[in-house]
């Protein structure tokens, strides 16, 4: 997406090998006085010699999903993104501005101190599923809510714009070093930072994502303004109200430097980077347990920003390291992680199953945020793994498949259940994120380095890649089938490569190949890419065979609760339909995404017989059901026997079990 158009895609790919020091000074100076205000470079830190394996992804409006169950969920988002009314969402920027709101604006989240951040993720909803789609609609609600935020922005004069109840003053306080804080409160504000962090991010991405020049205007300018704050600020009083939740502004202020190739916004950015959370990742030391998840989560996402731009060092190993300890000890099986909110301790997962308020979907949107990153920068397939994980088992089924609405929390106690969001009442963080989420399924698709092409993802889709006259289409029905298969529709003349990700979860040898028909060697491993070198040509196709097993996965740490997947995809078991429960989220502003129905008893869930061994041998598949399991012979009491296991992203309106307790 946006920070893939600030890459130049020949700095460095898996053909270039290492470059000459001075080459690469000389190359670097260029770029920061000549590209960076078009399109803008990755600046190697000044020891790198040489180059890692780099990717680039496509443009959203490449890429056209075709009929499956992400294009239906991408319908979903739209209608419920149109359901939304401009208006009521921008009536907070014009009561900050002095100015009379068109129409009420709306309420829980949205009139009781955080008015105005479901507005700045709305920009980026817009941007992205226009890019996705090209619906015009949205294109026209897009400049009409740029055009609007403009006239507040003028009114105030400032160069300030913002949602935030008595914003103008706040920042005006803040400026003469009037700062009170807490993890939740700025100057006694809800989470203004976290809130105008929404505003920043949904400019940025109508500029970059949708191509809105004027959208560049209101974001150089409120950056401006903060700058300006920010220059009359020590250090440590920037520090000091980091300690506030901010939402991921060091990111934006340094996708703003490369926008503007103006330095001043790195440093900003910089300054702007929580070094309470920073140096314990930088020394490899793990201190998140207690700490509330999507507040660092973003922290960390800005870390790799800035040392993608600046070559910093510590910034980036911070980065790596909070991706590499969240995804391997904080994180259950459908990718998410936190409970309440906040990360548990690293051994005791026990409030995972107790608890109700399970991982939450701003946590994984986040962390998806930052694999991406980190994927671009090495193309190593393990986080493409654990990107198609979230997005298979946390994203996609966070959203409800038909009437729309988003989850907050998703329990992972056995016979929970989950609430969805309603579009004029639930003004929650997570649906903001919500909106932005299926708005942008086709941006890791497929990746290319130069003129090689990378497929990441087996979804349908097609990509149109003009500059190599390249049109490729993917139609598959992954993974309720274990295939899918790639159609040149176009190619120009000469050879190239194209990379197909072999998976970690696909045996090693069991991978299958065709071209044309003709079955191909296959010499790649699980974990890699399987190169195929050729001149390619209209008609050719690509036939791929994904075997996909039955594997268990416990909780991580020693409690003695399994979960069952299907290559990537959890499984789950419906288990009480008969309860009279309103999935849908009330009004209530802080419990109307809560799942607040009684909860059952744990000693009464359905448990599993046998060892971890075995059990995936027991799965039995149902004929005529794809991806649809029933387990007998270890299910217990008996009144689970007959439970069926099929993918949690199909199961919506029911309490379930993702996690069973095992029982010898």
């Amino acid at each position: 997406m946006y920070f893939l158009q600030l890459k130049l895609s020949t700095l460095g790919t898996a053909k270039t090998g290492c470059k000459p020091i001075a080459f690469m000074k000389l190359f670097t100076q260029l770029a920061a006085y000549l590209l960076l205000p078009l399109c803008a470079a990755v600046l190697l830190a000044p020891q790198q010699t040489c180059a890692q394996a780099k990717l680039t992804s496509f443009k959203l409006q490449q890429i056209r999903l075709l009929p499956g169950v992400f294009k239906q969920a991408q319908e979903t988002d739209k209608a419920y993104i149109l359901k939304l009314d401009p208006d009521r969402l921008l009536a907070p920027y014009f009561t900050q501005a002095g100015l009379k709101p068109k129409k009420k604006s709306y309420g829980n989240w949205e009139d009781t101190g955080l008015d105005g951040h479901i507005g700045g993720h709305y920009l980026s909803a817009l941007a992205l599923m226009y890019a996705s789609t090209g619906d015009k609609e949205l294109n026209r609600r897009l400049d009409y809510m740029l055009g609007q935020l403009k006239i507040c922005q003028d009114k105030i004069g400032s160069g300030y714009i913002g949602g935030t109840p008595g914003g103008v003053q706040m920042w005006k306080d803040i400026e003469q070093g009037k700062i009170e804080v807490d993890t939740f409160a700025l100057n006694k504000k809800w989470v203004p930072l976290y809130n105008i962090h929404k505003l920043f991010a949904g400019l940025r991405d109508a500029y970059l994502i949708a191509g809105k020049p004027q959208a560049k205007t209101l974001l150089i300018k409120l950056t401006d303004y903060i700058n300006g704050v920010s220059a009359k600020l020590s250090d440590a009083q920037i520090q000091k109200m980091l300690i506030s939740e901010q939402g991921g502004l060091n990111e934006v202020f340094a996708d703003v430097s490369v926008i503007t190739g103006q330095k001043k916004y790195l440093t900003l950015a910089r300054r702007w980077s929580h070094r309470e959370i920073m140096d314990p990742l930088v020394q490899g030391q793990d201190k998140l347990t207690g700490l509330h998840a999507n507040m660092q989560i973003p922290k960390a996402v800005g870390f790799q920003r800035i040392a993608e731009v600046g070559g910093d060092a510590d910034f980036g190993k911070a980065a790596q390291y909070f991706w590499e300890t969240v995804t391997k000890n904080r994180t259950v099986v459908i990718g998410g992680n936190s409970v309440n909110e906040h990360f548990n301790p690293l051994h005791n997962f026990s409030t995972v199953i107790d608890g109700v308020a399970g991982p939450e979907t701003c946590n994984s949107y986040n962390m998806l945020k930052l694999t991406r990153h980190l994927f671009e920068e090495g193309a190593d397939v393990k986080y493409m793994d654990f990107y198609e994980r979230v997005l298979y088992n946390h994203i996609l089924s966070s959203q409800h498949p038909t009437r729309g609405g988003f989850v907050y929390y998703t329990s992972m106690r056995p016979r929970h259940y989950r609430v969805y969001s309603q579009p004029d009442i639930n003004m929650w963080c997570c649906v903001g994120s919500g909106m932005e989420n299926h708005g942008k399924y086709g941006e890791l698709i497929y990746s290319h380095s130069g003129k090689d092409l990378f497929l990441n993802l087996f979804i349908p889709s097609r990509l149109n890649w003009a500059a190599q006259g390249l049109v490729i289409s993917q139609q598959t029905k992954f993974p309720d089938a274990e295939t899918t298969q790639l159609l040149v529709e176009a190619a120009k003349p000469g050879s190239f490569v194209i990379n197909i990700r072999y998976p970690h979860w696909v045996e090693a040898g069991k991978l299958e190949v065709k071209v044309n028909g003709k079955a191909i060697s296959v010499d790649a491993q699980p974990g890699s890419y399987l190169a195929i070198n050729r001149s390619w040509k209209k008609g050719d196709k690509i036939e791929v065979r994904l075997p996909m097993e039955i594997s268990t996965e416990e909780l991580p740490d020693t409690e003695h609760y399994v979960a069952f997947l299907h290559g990537p995809i959890v499984l789950a078991a419906k288990t009480d339909t008969t309860d009279k429960i309103d999935y849908k989220g009330d009004s209530e502003q802080f419990g109307g995404y809560r799942a607040k129905a009684p909860t059952y008893p744990l000693e009464s869930a359905p448990m599993i017989t046998g060892t971890e061994a075995d059990m995936p041998k027991h799965l039995v598949p149902v004929v005529g059901k794809p991806q649809t399991y029933t387990a007998t012979d270890i299910i217990t009491p008996a009144a689970y026997k007959n439970l069926e296991l099929i993918p949690f992203y199909k199961l919506h309106d029911s309490r379930y079990v993702i996690y069973w307790k095992e029982t010898k």
